[in-house]
């Protein structure tokens, strides 16, 4: 049975220009690492829940991405990071909204999935569980960087709104900062030996975002989805996303209307740009086809399949 996985870092306007060929490179290097660590989960015979949830762990401990550590700063110099998990083969979720002291979102959205009763836990109560549950707990510096520090001075400045990697682009390039065109969020999809799908989606959200605002990241069906038919993580433009029931949205075309991976990815990128939503996805199916399909100017990703070399790319041109 053929394993694969993919991973996504955020999407936006990527371009070389806004990129040092330095800063390129560690972005290159860290998806290889991430997506090659997830890839040897599955080669040794781990689930697809195991895989997705350590690969989006490991991006979450990069300070490149947003979630985790470097996740962005509200409005109000605070953090709030969500994130979600979901079970192909059983359609079970968890997620988290707004936690402020967990180290490792994803670990607590995989503990809310699998030792509560629940599927969402938000704010402090999410903390609270987090915190029962022995889940590494941190002071709201761990997650600050002055990279994203930066960002969000620039982003009062300006009275924006900012969806993160074109606001890191836009300090080192001198431009100023487009709120149409950021977005950052990071992901994982993955198909075990056995045959099953997982999905994992974690965000800090927004630049300069209010205080309480919740995307469509830790909503399962919108920005993290899996059943026996798919898996999907999603990054973008979050309301638009939970609008349109991004992630069910694939599996839905997939279900009933018989499309492939690639024409339902592309139909759902086609609804979201007339929705006025920017961004982009990683899907995998049952069989083990993998979809990328991203509507703005670049997306971190990467995917392998079994134990052949990853591909890793950035950009939208065939340069990669």
């Amino acid at each position: 049975m053929t394993t694969a996985i993919a991973i996504h870092g955020g999407a936006g306007t990527i371009t070389r220009r806004a990129l040092s060929p330095e800063k390129e490179q560690q972005y290159r290097q860290a998806l290889q690492d991430i997506i090659t660590a997830g890839q040897q989960v599955l080669t040794s015979g781990g689930t697809a829940l195991e895989a997705v949830t350590e690969a989006v762990r490991l991006l979450e401990e990069c300070p490149l991405f947003n979630a985790g550590k470097g996740s962005v700063f509200t409005h109000a110099g605070t953090h709030e990071l969500d994130a979600c998990v979901m079970d192909g083969h059983n359609r079970q979720a968890g997620a988290v909204a707004g936690v402020t002291r967990v180290r490792n979102p994803v670990l607590a959205a995989r503990a809310v999935m699998e030792n509560s009763p629940h599927v969402l836990l938000a704010g402090p109560g999410a903390d609270a569980f987090a915190a029962e549950q022995g889940l590494e707990q941190v002071s709201s510096d761990f997650y600050s960087t002055p990279e994203r520090f930066a960002q969000l001075q620039q982003a009062l400045q300006q009275d924006d709104i900012v969806l993160d990697h074109q606001g890191a682009a836009a300090l080192e390039s001198g431009d100023p900062i487009d709120p149409k065109n950021k977005f950052g969020t990071v992901g994982a999809v993955a198909l075990d030996a056995a045959g099953n799908l997982a999905a994992a989606t974690s965000t800090g959200g927004m630049t300069n975002k209010r205080v309480g605002r919740v995307g469509d990241t830790p909503l399962p069906g919108a920005g993290c989805y899996a059943d026996k038919t798919v898996a999907v993580s999603c990054t973008g433009t979050g309301e638009v996303f939970i609008r349109a029931q991004a992630g069910y949205d694939v599996s839905a075309q997939l279900n009933y209307a018989g499309r492939s991976l690639d024409t339902a990815c592309q139909h759902l990128m086609q609804t979201l740009g007339e929705m006025g939503g920017e961004g982009g996805l990683i899907a995998i199916d049952a069989n083990g086809h993998i979809a990328l399909p991203f509507n703005s100017e670049g997306m971190y990703r990467a995917s392998a399949v079994d134990n052949d070399p990853p591909q890793v790319a950035i950009y939208r041109d065939p340069q990669r």
